[in-house]
């Protein structure tokens, strides 16, 4: 079956929480409360200018990312910050880190973003390059 990048729904939340679990544990910053992160994914759920994406194997979440509308002042009008691209252990490997920001460059595209930066923890080697 063919895994499938789509926008995350109210009914993705709890395998959201859970990607988000295995990133927060490398992020120093973070502090994991799933109850907090539930409340801010339907925050970006309910917002227009946010976008949560997801990758689906056959009705499970295994890959994420976020992104937010901001303002950028380097160009002077709307740029995003991409941040949370989780994916689950059993699936990495496979190019969905990828194909969710190339899904989400997309979604920047189509909303007039004219910059979109991904957030990335000094922590996260993976993230990195490193």
């Amino acid at each position: 079956m063919v895994i499938q990048i789509r926008p995350a729904l109210t009914r993705d939340i709890a395998g959201l929480v859970q990607l988000l679990e295995t990133l927060f544990a490398i992020e120093a910053d973070f502090d994991f409360d799933a109850a907090k992160q539930a409340q801010g994914l339907r925050l970006l759920l309910a917002d227009p200018r946010a976008c949560v994406l997801v990758a689906d194997d056959a009705g499970a979440v295994v890959g994420m990312c976020t992104a937010q509308t901001v303002i950028s002042t380097a160009e002077g009008g709307p740029g995003g910050w991409g941040e949370d691209v989780a994916v689950a252990d059993s699936h990495r490997g496979r190019g969905l880190g990828r194909a969710l920001l190339a899904e989400l460059e997309h979604w920047a595209q189509d909303h007039g973003l004219t910059r979109l930066q991904l957030q990335a923890d000094r922590d996260n080697a993976a993230a990195m390059g490193n």
